[in-house]
């Protein structure tokens, strides 16, 4: 099914069936919405807030309104990260066998996990900062997760009833700082690294927990990352499983799932990417998430 489509019979927003972006255009900030490739626009900071909605169980009637609103060309907005605050950024590493393998780092036996930070988010379109102090500026296409509840100790079997929708990821990652030390924070929170969008697609859009699906990362049109989401080691409801094991989740909280092998590091010579380059993240049936690099 392309992005957007749907039965012709199927309403067009409902609780489960949404494709949502925070968007501006002219200068004012509203929430999109995406459907058999009609593109439409409700205006207003509070439609805007995602994460009020997600946090209020009010993203349906978001859906609605933004469903209604003012029908617009895709190519007139510009996009927003899909979320602003979220409680929790929680990332997963070496999380595809072939990625894991490339890092010697061998397979992992209970996720690896690090922390992004709000202050890192980009939305799609928007330029990924290659920093002064480095050159070494990698590419990382991700799934991601986003969780419409939250608790603690929640079954495998219940866990993707937690998920408020998916959308892709660039985890943009400074190497030379990620490598300084065992913990990655430092290379992973850069400003302006961590691209995020640019449609939140609800779970009725897509296989259960987003299984089966292509991702594919480009830098200047050449693919780096072919892969398939099937190929994850733990999946979102493993994830959202274990995760709950040690931690109170809570709705809005992003997880963002790991990306397959092919990153520019582990190539010979190491590749990465400069000023002027453009890099796509790709998942099918979510869409393609593009940002230009520019030198800080």
């Amino acid at each position: 099914m392309e992005p957007g489509s749907r039965p012709a019979n199927k309403p067009l927003f409902t609780e489960s069936n949404m494709r949502l972006a925070r968007v501006t255009k002219d200068g004012n900030i509203g929430l999109a919405a995406l459907a058999s490739g009609k593109v439409t626009i409700a205006y207003g900071d509070d439609i805007a807030d995602l994460d009020a909605h997600i946090a209020a169980g009010t993203l349906a009637q978001a859906g609605a309104k933004a469903g209604a609103g003012e029908a617009v060309d895709e190519a007139s907005l510009t996009f927003l990260s899909p979320l602003v605050r979220p409680s929790k950024i929680i990332c997963l590493g070496l999380n595809y066998r072939d990625h894991a393998e490339e890092a010697g780092l061998g397979i992992p036996e209970f996720p690896v996990l690090f922390a992004r930070f709000p202050s890192s988010l980009i939305g799609h379109g928007a330029p990924i900062i290659l920093p002064k102090v480095s050159s070494q500026l990698d590419w990382e296409a991700e799934l991601v997760a986003v969780l419409s509840k939250g608790g603690k100790n929640i079954a495998e079997a219940d866990a993707l009833d937690h998920v408020a929708g998916y959308s892709a990821f660039n985890d943009g990652s400074i190497r030379d700082y990620q490598m300084r030390t065992p913990q990655w924070t430092a290379g992973k929170n850069f400003d302006d690294t961590g691209a995020f969008g640019p449609w939140l697609v609800t779970p009725d859009e897509l296989p259960a927990g987003a299984a089966g699906l292509k991702i594919e990362c480009r830098v200047n049109g050449q693919v780096m990352q072919n892969s398939n989401t099937d190929k994850l080691i733990f999946n979102v409801a493993r994830t959202i499983s274990l995760l709950s094991t040690f931690m109170t989740l809570e709705a809005g909280d992003v997880l963002v799932m790991g990306t397959p092998g092919g990153i520019g590091l582990a190539r010979n010579p190491p590749i990465f990417m400069k000023a002027g380059d453009v890099c796509e993240v790709e998942i099918e049936g979510i869409g393609v998430l593009r940002n230009p690099i520019v030198a800080e």
